[in-house]
């Protein structure tokens, strides 16, 4: 009796106890929230992870207006996406991921993501609020939310009669304890054998279910907190978010119940899990939940998208406190495409040499290896992007057309498709020749076209292939060795190079673009400063005479 006693006291102890742990934990959150604004998150996502990230996005693919998968991978955007990715939630981090996908085509959706960045860059006090609840929104590690959401309907509905008999079989054999221990004690023992065998069995095929289940509750909880908060520059938001959240009220009540051990360190909660082992009532709960959830997934997947974005907005404000400089690009839907961009820098590289572009005509840009031509390429085609979806540039101006952007770079042998590397090449050209129309021009980046084939081919093909695409609503900028192609194509393309120079049998590049294709004649220059012989580099170089001289290659002999 004396230790019943004890047990209202034991309970305050541990309810006081969870407070004091929760207090620390929003205080700690919210320096390491300050610490970390404006620094790169260091995420380094497995390929497993990526995958789960891109469910929202692969569920709204448009392979016709988006960043395919064959740019986004040439552009190295997994990279990007992860230095901007400063999400406090797994929603967060889903939505921003498709957000880069899906370029914007028109100016009113832009200038409001601007809007909400800037607000959240100038006021310290509502951002700090915003994350906090999207940090205890927290972030699933092995599952997609998305994911398990928009497969709700797929998982069997299933009636709780068999959990609560087995739940209610227990209860009995324990007051049967009290009365008739020798047949009490022995039913408790196989009882509690059985519902703890049985619940994980069940568990296993609800798991990931399960585990968003509580992590819908989370969601729930958090957004009404964030209503709550009542930023008026965000009304139009919190409008929404009331509006749906209201539309869950029986889904919430009673959802302690499914309250998760993996979401909460709570000690109250690890007590509460080994009554739900036993009892079975996270799953009886569950089954309820299911049927509801089902009718109400639209208004789910509505605060999914608000809760995203506002996330996605957070982890821009602090990219672009992250960044050396940045501008607000100028776009427009011009008749003839065009772009202009003064000192642009590519987001990965620690001491990046700016460059500038104004050109309304395609480009050819030449050079030798390693002179910056890819990189160059690369960062305006980056930049046209987070232009066109966070309404950033990294550069000090930065003007230009509405693009679709596609690009052809990063190419190789497809062995499981038996396809050469020429057959992947021509196909992904092709691919962006399918895509362009009179409606949105399109912003295309090559790098050395058609080099899985023979010279003579190569640069008859390539030549008309570049012809068309300019002559197109588009605009080109491709990366060449073959000089040839800047004679051919110079009513179409305008001429571009990088340059290097040899001093005292070392090599400087100045990284910097240059009008004018290039004369610089070094690939044999290197051959010694590595220490070629000296023989090898003479015939080389009289090769080269020969040629210029009679239009033909010397045969050696």
């Amino acid at each position: 009796m004396q230790f019943v006693i004890y047990i209202p006291i034991i309970f305050i102890v541990l309810i006081l106890l969870s407070k004091y742990k929760t207090y620390n934990i929003i205080k700690t959150n919210k320096e390491e929230l300050i610490k970390s604004w404006g620094k790169d998150p260091n995420n380094d996502f497995s390929s497993v992870k990526l995958d789960y990230i891109k469910s929202y996005y692969n569920s709204t693919k448009d392979n016709k207006n988006d960043i395919d998968d064959i740019t986004w991978n040439d552009l190295d955007m997994d990279y990007i996406y992860m230095i901007i990715n400063n999400t406090g939630s797994s929603i967060g981090e889903e939505y921003l991921y498709s957000l880069l996908r899906k370029p914007c085509y028109n100016d009113l959706d832009l200038q409001e993501r601007n809007r909400v960045i800037k607000f959240l860059s100038e006021n310290e006090k509502s951002r700090i609020d915003l994350q906090q609840r999207f940090e205890f929104i927290g972030k699933l590690q092995a599952t997609s939310f998305f994911k398990y959401i928009n497969n709700l309907d797929n998982l069997k509905q299933k009636k709780s009669t068999a959990n609560y008999l087995m739940a209610f079989s227990l209860i009995a054999s324990i007051i049967l304890s009290f009365i008739k221990p020798g047949i009490g004690v022995p039913l408790t023992i196989f009882f509690v054998s059985n519902n703890i065998i049985k619940y994980y069995k069940t568990k296993a095929d609800i798991e990931p279910y399960l585990i968003t289940f509580s992590y819908i509750i989370r969601l729930l909880k958090y957004s009404k907190k964030i209503y709550d908060l009542n930023i008026t520059e965000l009304k139009e938001y919190n409008q929404k978010i009331n509006l749906n959240t209201k539309k869950f009220k029986s889904f919430k009540r009673g959802s302690w119940i499914l309250s998760s051990a993996n979401l909460s360190d709570s000690v109250i909660d690890m007590i509460l899990d080994y009554i739900r082992i036993l009892f079975h009532i996270d799953i009886i709960k569950f089954n309820s939940m299911h049927k509801i959830l089902i009718k109400q997934k639209d208004d789910l997947l509505n605060i999914f998208d608000i809760i995203g974005f506002l996330d996605s907005m957070v982890a821009t404000a602090s990219f672009r406190k992250m960044l050396k400089y940045y501008s607000e690009p100028k776009l427009a839907n011009n008749k003839k495409p065009n772009i202009e961009i003064i000192d642009l820098y590519h987001p990965l590289i620690l001491d990046p040499i700016p460059n500038s572009i104004n050109e309304d005509q395609s480009m050819l840009i030449t050079g030798s290896n390693a002179s910056g031509k890819s990189t160059f390429i690369k960062t305006v085609a980056i930049n046209a992007i987070l232009s066109q979806t966070i309404f950033t540039s990294l550069s000090k101006s930065y003007k230009a057309s509405f693009f679709k952007i596609f690009s052809s770079m990063a190419l190789r042998d497809n062995i499981f498709n038996n396809e050469s590397y020429y057959i992947v090449e021509i196909k992904s050209l092709k691919r962006i020749l399918d895509v362009m129309d009179n409606d949105i021009p399109t912003l295309c980046f090559v790098d050395e076209v058609l080099r899985g084939t023979n010279t003579l081919e190569r640069i008859a093909a390539s030549s008309r292939i570049l012809k068309e695409f300019s002559v197109q609503n588009a605009l080109v900028l491709a990366a060449t060795h073959d000089i040839e192609l800047t004679y051919i194509l110079e009513e179409y393309y305008s001429n571009y190079h990088f340059q290097e120079n040899v001093i005292e049998n070392e090599i400087f590049f100045d990284y910097k673009i240059h009008q004018g294709r290039s004369q610089s004649r070094n690939a044999i220059k290197l051959l010694s400063i590595l220490g070629y012989d000296n023989k090898i580099i003479c015939d080389a170089e009289s090769a080269i005479d020969f040629f210029v001289n009679n239009n033909e290659w010397d045969i050696i002999v």
